[in-house]
């Protein structure tokens, strides 16, 4: 396997989806703003689309993929045996469970947005939405175990081209919002589930080559399989961390009016940096980590994770310093139109100044938590992201009256370092990851190009000033302008003081 191809890969088709969804969010932006139905619709359209990336980033293959592997180094029969009495009890449940949720949505609303309960409208509309957008949850899960078939056999392409389908179905319909008013969250939201659908079998076309469909529902759970399940619990909670907590996020911000739409479109520009620093690289390393692992082969485990770990920091670095030094201006350029006004703009941008400060942080979560995935440990990232989930509850109620909403990226970014360093010390106290001799060279140098490009990039708004203002029609092109300036500069001067060599593209790992 070639990490950096691999990893380019699966970002590839990863950007072109987020950059999808940019385009999705600004006409949301446009026809929505930060109103009365953005903030109902973002609620109905967060619950099935937390699950999506519970499911989808890592979460599955953090159970799966270890045990599958396994399988497949073993004999091929055994592996299939495996993947279908997983798929068979999987559907079962996630059918289950979307009925259960059907029956008791005024509850489960309830409990997800306890801030719309004094609205009786704005409940009201929540309930009808969720109801809708909730079928996705199935859909989006079961896509995820065909993703993770192919992520196993090294296959990343269809897997992470699957989520454009969702964009491009609810760009189509954002078309034509002009001639739809009111009506528009609701063919959004039939939208979203209409989408997950056709996720599903656009994934299994591909997938069917290693895996056919066999259901039966009258198999015995082995040993295996309890295993597979034992794992997946802890799993979801501690692979999905960050989505938990913005999750809860959003639950508190829904006492304070439009937050719920501020914290979101914050959450969208990181979100784009994230999916590649810590969530592709997370998904490209497990299956060959877990083979290196099951063969016990401790070099090829120990250059694996530190080169990981390096690029992990090489894309996530650079963002950061950008959405600290950029954060009103990439706001303004990217979604200040239309029925956005500039206190929207000025408060989103709040957000994505602090969620900037955690996105290296974000990203370790991801790479760390693989490392422990590999060795089929899924318990001990739980339970420190179990403490992790409550410092940021503990940090984001106790302030939240006195600040509002801002403390959500704050406890956020709070609770996400305290993750990350808990995390690195468990891996070093049970020796399951050490340094190699030239990671600390590479992380210096790494530290020093971001740095310099925050200074470029600095200079390039300062040069834009006028251009970037909230009134110019034309700002985002200055603002891409301004950004792919600086990732040339930061890219050159890398491969200058060599904190990224080109021949890194061409070794296998």
């Amino acid at each position: 396997m070639n990490l950096v191809k691999s990893t380019g890969t699966f970002g590839f088709y990863t950007i072109i989806s987020r950059l999808l969804g940019y385009l999705r969010d600004v006409l949301i932006a446009i026809f929505l703003g930060t109103s009365f139905l953005a903030d109902v619709f973002f609620v109905a359209f967060r619950i099935p689309n937390t699950f999506r990336r519970l499911f989808a980033e890592g979460t599955f293959n953090a159970a799966f993929i270890p045990s599958y592997t396994s399988e497949l180094v073993k004999k091929k029969t055994g592996s299939q045996k495996f993947a279908n009495e997983i798929f068979n009890l999987l559907f079962l449940g996630l059918f289950f469970l979307v009925l259960i949720i059907e029956i008791f949505m005024p509850v489960f609303v309830r409990l997800i947005a306890p801030g719309f309960v004094d609205n009786s409208d704005k409940i009201q509309l929540a309930v009808n939405l969720t109801r809708i957008t909730m079928p996705f949850l199935m859909f989006v899960s079961l896509s995820s175990f065909f993703a993770a078939i192919l992520n196993s056999h090294n296959k990343f392409a269809a897997a992470s081209a699957a989520p454009i389908i969702l964009n491009i179905v609810l760009i189509g319909i954002l078309f034509f919002g002009k001639f739809l008013n009111d009506e528009l969250v609701y063919y959004l939201s039939y939208g979203v589930s209409i989408a997950g659908l056709l996720q599903l079998v656009f994934l299994y076309q591909f997938a069917k080559k290693f895996y056919s469909i066999n259901l039966k529902f009258n198999f015995k759970i082995n040993n295996k399989v309890k295993f597979f399940f034992k794992k997946l619990l802890p799993s979801i909670f501690s692979s999905g961390v960050t989505q938990i907590n913005i999750l809860v996020g959003t639950i508190i911000a829904s006492f304070q009016a439009s937050a719920v739409s501020y914290l979101y479109y914050a959450d969208r520009i990181y979100q784009i940096n994230l999916a590649i620093a810590g969530i592709a690289i997370g998904v490209v390393v497990l299956p060959q980590l877990s083979k290196y692992v099951f063969l016990k082969k401790k070099n090829k485990i120990l250059l694996l994770q530190n080169k990981a770990l390096e690029l992990s920091m090489f894309l996530s670095l650079p963002a950061a310093v950008a959405l600290i030094v950029g954060s009103e201006q990439i706001i303004s350029a990217l979604f200040g139109y239309g029925s956005f006004d500039e206190l929207s703009v000025s408060n989103s941008a709040n957000a994505l100044y602090y969620f900037g400060l955690g996105l290296p942080a974000f990203a370790l979560i991801k790479v760390f938590s693989t490392f422990f995935f590999a060795n089929q440990d899924t318990k001990t990232p739980f339970y420190i992201s179990l403490f992790s989930v409550i410092l940021n509850i503990l940090i984001s109620i106790y302030f939240f009256r006195e600040i509002g909403f801002i403390i959500i990226p704050i406890a956020t970014t709070i609770s996400s370092w305290f993750n990350a360093i808990i995390l690195f010390v468990y891996l070093k106290n049970k020796d399951l990851f050490n340094f190699n001799e030239l990671f600390f060279a590479k992380l210096i140098k790494i530290l020093l190009a971001s740095i310099m490009m925050g200074i470029f990039f600095n200079y390039l708004i300062l040069f834009f000033e006028n251009k970037l203002l909230y009134e110019y029609n034309f700002k985002s092109f200055y603002l891409i302008l301004s950004a792919f300036l600086s990732l040339i500069f930061y890219l050159s001067f890398s491969l200058f003081i060599k904190a990224f060599k080109y021949g890194d593209i061409k070794l296998k790992y």
